[in-house]
């Protein structure tokens, strides 16, 4: 992938994605081969320290539980219609293999690192399994109660996008944070306070269940409208609005992130006593372990997935990652299910990170933000467009005075929109990049998946910008601005020139306890299972797919498996992550501190 890298990579997908990214960063990369050392190692096939069998992305997307989260809200198991698993894979990939070149040139002998797409699938859904095992019965009413506040978390809900259609013949996704601005467009439409209200909920929860079962009524008062009608009220509303398209090609390709420089360290300049000299120094191990960022701090404002997902990457590589939040804490930290006094789907992204409390609106807390800078490699924020300027806290105006830190906002349109971007949420991302009709066959309407698919590359890629510019510091002795998006990061994904046609056997078989993911030869030769069937008849998909309803998912997998054909059960309880040996080495069960299941840190160094 480099001249500084030997790899294994048993996923095309994965070699790909990795190979872009650190060719990207190639430039800054420091040459820690040198005579006697030997060249970094990656390592990246299907199922790593997962025990069981995982072929190709189908197989990986069944057993982990993406098919089960992407699904839900159409009613049953799903294939995301890209190969998502093995490219979140491919950054890991690229993420470990740049870590390494920050390590050795700080002087740790690190050669070695492997990961597998089955582990960046594990990490893909680590909320949504932190949620299903923290097992809170005070967080809300019994699921299912007209007052529960969320959908139950692995309960399939038929019609439960949040996709509108309009009289035109549109489909448009909408975006606000604002509860008021979401009563007032609805009102625009003619929808009563209470019956939008009754909506909001499922609609600002969505992110964290997959699921968005709206009333019919506000359905039902957008399908009366045209998109005109609909845009002008989001308009007047300061609700975000785009266009659902059916073309899966991404609107633009930008780079994944840009790396600008700072200015060059002078004398005078307060630097990071660890960063003021290039070239290697000494890395304290952590907990006895030797990682790649051991003895380096980040610190970061940030909310939501994107932003904490990319601490979280880079504090299981080895860095301390202090967290600001506001007086009083990130409202996130009460977003049931509670696992003890924190949402579980926080603490799945913010575990382990120490908290300073700060208000940014006041100068004294600036002041609190700008102390702990002044002692960090890393600031990071996922602030919108314009704060950091208004805040004093721009990368122009704390890299001259510190200029060996890296500075990385991870933003949602980077300069997509100009100066004027919709919210910067992973829905709209999806829908900009292409990305919402690129998930689902063409036989199915385009919408963007509920599973927050570019938030979390989001985070990935942010996080390999930062690694970049840790390394070109290593070179140079100057830190970095570093710029990623969601759509950028979204552009990833590679999609085909159109949308995928699947046939009945393409998706999960319904079985007499479970569902079935046919393996790609079981998929393109149908004839191959008409033989395994009980009787004769029709040909058609439909029909083959319908009768495995007559045998158990272990008999099937049995019978497909003396055929010579490969079929993987589809995960459709998370719960059960935790509980299967096969699972033992890449999840962790529920423990006294987390009080959730989670995965393991996706990488294995040597």
């Amino acid at each position: 992938m480099t001249p500084r890298l030997r790899a294994t990579a048993r996923t095309a997908v994965a070699a790909t994605i990795a190979g872009r990214l650190l060719r990207h960063a190639a430039p800054g990369l420091p040459d820690t081969s040198g005579p006697g050392r030997e060249a970094v190692r990656c390592t990246v096939d299907w199922s790593g320290p997962v025990g069981a069998d995982l072929p190709d992305e189908h197989a990986v997307q069944a057993a982990c539980g993406l098919m089960q989260v992407h699904g839900r809200a159409t009613g049953g198991p799903l294939p995301l219609a890209v190969d998502y698993a093995s490219v979140v894979a491919g950054v890991l990939a690229a993420q470990g293999a740049t870590a390494l070149h920050v390590a050795r040139a700080r002087g740790l002998d690190l050669r070695e690192v492997r990961t597998s797409v089955a582990q960046g699938a594990l990490l893909a859904v680590g909320q949504y399994l932190a949620a299903a095992t923290a097992r809170d019965d005070s967080c809300s009413p019994e699921p299912g109660s007209p007052h529960a506040p969320v959908a139950p978390p692995d309960v399939p809900q038929p019609g439960g996008l949040a996709t509108l259609e309009t009289a035109d013949d549109a489909r448009v996704e909408v975006e606000t944070l604002d509860p008021l601005a979401w009563r007032d467009f609805w009102a625009r439409l003619g929808v009563a306070p209470a019956l939008a209200g009754r909506g909001w909920l499922p609609f600002e929860q969505r992110f964290a269940t997959a699921v968005c079962p709206l009333p019919e009524e506000l359905r039902q008062a957008a399908l009366r409208r045209t998109m005109a009608e609909l845009r002008a009220a989001a308009n007047d509303t300061g609700v975000s609005l785009l266009a659902v398209g059916s073309d899966p090609a991404p609107a633009a390709r930008p780079a994944p992130w840009s790396l600008t420089p700072g200015p060059a360290p002078v004398p005078e300049a307060r630097a990071h006593p660890d960063t003021a000299v290039p070239g290697p120094r000494p890395a304290v191990p952590v907990l006895g372990a030797v990682l790649p960022l051991a003895g380096l701090r980040v610190v970061e404002s940030t909310r939501r997935v994107q932003g904490p997902l990319a601490g979280h990457v880079l504090r299981m590589l080895g860095a301390e990652v202090v967290r600001i939040e506001p007086p009083g804490g990130d409202p996130m930290r009460w977003l049931p299910p509670l696992a003890g006094d924190c949402s579980a789907r926080f603490s799945a992204l913010n575990a382990g990170k120490p908290v300073v409390e700060a208000d940014l609106t006041t100068a004294q807390g600036r002041d609190t933000v700008r102390a702990l800078i002044a002692e960090a490699d890393v600031f990071l924020h996922n602030w919108a467009p314009g704060k950091a300027a208004r805040l004093g806290l721009d990368a122009c105006e704390l890299l001259p005075g510190h200029p060996a830190l890296v500075y990385a906002w991870a933003s949602g349109f980077g300069d997509a929109f100009g100066d004027r971007p919709p919210l910067g949420t992973d829905y709209l991302a999806q829908v900009h990049g292409g990305l919402a009709a690129a998930v689902r066959p063409a036989d199915q309407p385009p919408a963007p998946s509920l599973m927050t698919l570019t938030d979390v590359l989001g985070g990935l890629v942010c996080a390999q910008g930062v690694l970049a510019a840790l390394a070109a510091r290593e070179t140079t002795g100057r830190g970095s601005r570093v710029d990623s998006s969601l759509v950028s990061a979204a552009a990833l994904v590679p999609r085909p020139a159109h949308r995928a046609r699947w046939t009945a056997l393409d998706r999960p078989v319904r079985t007499a306890d479970g569902h079935l993911c046919l393996g790609s030869a079981a998929r393109a030769h149908p004839q191959a299972v008409l033989r395994l069937l009980d009787s004769a008849g029709p040909t058609a998909t439909e029909d083959l797919a319908a009768r495995f309803v007559r045998h158990t998912t272990e008999e099937w997998t049995a019978r497909l498996a003396e055929a010579g054909l490969t079929a993987t059960p589809v995960l459709t309880d998370l719960t059960a992550l935790a509980r299967d040996p096969a699972f033992r080495r890449a999840v962790a069960p529920p423990d006294p501190v987390t009080g959730h299941a989670r995965p393991y840190a996706p990488w294995e160094f040597a």
